[in-house]
């Protein structure tokens, strides 16, 4: 009867530490993303990871989590469900350099739709904030709640709308992503 108990209260144990261990992850340039993740109740996968550098310098790690994973950028903008652009930074950028580069790219890829979005532009160009070597700033975008900024764990804003997620996630998603790589990345190629 002891060793049954023994045995039991290992089993137990181990079954604990396995169901806290975490998914199993991909690292790229030392950045590490889980497979999946939890979203409003629904379980996403990492659709792929990419490399941003400018010049020589790597500037962040970007990780694209979606329910059905595939490679096609249009099919992911059009989808209306849960989706999470994950950033891992890799050096300093201060706020006024990401805001520079976020207009740039709602420029290229959605300019004639940004207008109808500019309020909830405004709003989201108010939560960048400058970001350190590590830091992690993730968009997530949720049917009927909208898209939550988050930034190194703490959310800071909710903005509401399809319209304005799809204006967001066309800058690595759209036709001039902010480089061919990491978008290949990002769509799993």
């Amino acid at each position: 009867m002891q060793l049954s108990r023994r045995s039991f209260a290992l089993t137990f144990a181990f079954s604990l530490v396995f169901a806290a261990t975490p998914a199993a992850a991909k690292e790229l340039a030392g950045a590490t993303m889980p497979d999946t993740i939890s979203v409003a109740g629904k379980t996403l996968k990492l659709n792929g990871m990419g490399l941003r550098k400018k010049a020589i310098f790597k500037v962040y790690v970007g990780g694209l989590y979606v329910e059905a994973p595939g490679a096609s950028a249009a099919a992911i903008l059009a989808a209306d469900s849960p989706k999470v652009l994950k950033m891992h930074f890799l050096r300093s950028v201060d706020k006024a350099k990401l805001v520079e580069v976020y207009k740039e790219g709602v420029e290229a890829n959605a300019a004639q739709t940004a207008a109808a979005q500019k309020a909830a532009l405004d709003q989201f160009y108010a939560t960048v904030a400058d970001v350190k070597d590590g830091s992690v700033t993730t968009y997530t975008y949720v049917p009927g709640t909208g898209t939550v900024v988050n930034l190194d764990g703490k959310d800071v804003a909710t903005i509401e709308g399809k319209g304005f997620a799809d204006v967001l996630f066309s800058i690595w998603l759209g036709p001039k992503p902010p480089s061919e790589d990491l978008q290949k990345g990002l769509l799993g190629h």
